[in-house]
């Protein structure tokens, strides 16, 4: 059976999608039951050391060893690791203070400024119906977001921050190529977040900018203290959750066309509405439901049309979420 998948790029790339999407899940919802008690580069530095370990231990033996490491592209590494780490930081920050699933779909802005990037930097054609699918899902976020309304939340801005790191690092990844494994992508992501968490918890982690009375600069400027109990394990699986979740999506990107990819990350929704409902007691209004229905279609339309579009020109490369 697993030679069968193997040797089917389109089914090998859509499970690839469902488990990396599942457990990037499962990283959002731990890391925001997490916020009410851990600064987050501190839970992103413990993510990013046990994720770090089960890729070396578990799937760098599985890709072919330390040759699969190799690169001549480290600093294009780097820079795709500073875009992650932004869009981590930011995105998690805003869910220490939004409903799981309006900050998710928020999120899911990032292929409409994909989009917009691929004009801007590389010089991309886009037609009138992608131009109307951005409009539409602009639409889609300021219902969410509802501006000027007693509802509206300024952490709700954070998650798309989150999505123009994001689109940033897609347009670097395309600049790579097809050259680089999926072990590589999620070596060096995870060895950026090591070195900035790592800083940011050495200039912050004492706690000295702590006691904003805001759910996200609370996050962000916690005290350092030592996990206990159950959180252990919680940190476990967040790490794990990571690893796995970088490399299947990478390895997902690599051996399938995005047309086929990326609709599978949709997924991620229903299981933030899941997650909300069951950890945290949050049930999105109608409103929301309205502005998420917009944003998810108008994504997944883009999606379509970009594949389409580039479906005759050049194969699309790894990405890397959360």
């Amino acid at each position: 059976m697993f030679r069968s998948i193997s040797d089917n790029p389109t089914l090998l790339g859509a499970l690839s999608a469902l488990v990396a999407v599942f457990c990037f899940s499962i990283n959002d919802m731990a890391i925001k039951f997490l916020s009410g008690g851990y600064a987050l580069h501190q839970v992103v530095l413990f993510r990013s050391l046990i994720g770090m370990v089960v890729l070396l231990a578990v799937l760098l033996p599985l890709s072919g060893g330390l040759a699969a490491l190799r690169t001549r592209r480290l600093g294009m590494h780097l820079l795709r690791g500073a875009c992650v780490v932004f869009a981590n930081m930011t995105f998690f920050l805003g869910l220490a203070a939004l409903p799981l699933a309006e900050g998710v779909a928020i999120f899911f802005v990032s292929p409409l400024i994909i989009t917009v990037f691929s004009v801007i930097f590389l010089k991309e054609t886009v037609g009138p119906l992608r131009w109307a699918a951005i409009a539409l899902g602009l639409i889609g976020v300021l219902i969410v977001l509802r501006p000027g309304t007693e509802v509206f939340q300024p952490a709700a801005l954070l998650p798309i921050a989150a999505a123009f790191g994001y689109a940033a690092l897609h347009m670097l990844t395309r600049y790579i190529g097809r050259n680089e494994s999926a072990l590589a992508m999620s070596f060096y992501i995870q060895l950026t977040f090591i070195l900035i968490s790592s800083g940011m918890g050495l200039a912050f982690g004492q706690g000295q900018f702590a006691g904003w009375e805001n759910a996200s600069l609370d996050f962000m400027f916690r005290e350092w203290v030592m996990p206990h109990g159950r959180d252990w394990l919680i940190l476990a699986t967040v790490g794990a959750a990571s690893a796995f979740g970088g490399f299947f999506i990478s390895q997902a990107y690599r051996v399938a066309e995005a047309a086929v990819v990326a609709p599978f990350e949709y997924v991620a929704m229903p299981l933030a509405v899941f997650w909300g409902v069951v950890v945290f007691a949050e049930w999105p209004d109608g409103v929301a439901i309205a502005g998420i229905a917009l944003i998810i279609g108008s994504g997944l339309f883009m999606v379509w049309r970009e594949a389409k579009s580039r479906r005759a020109k050049v194969p699309d490369t790894p990405r890397y979420r959360r």
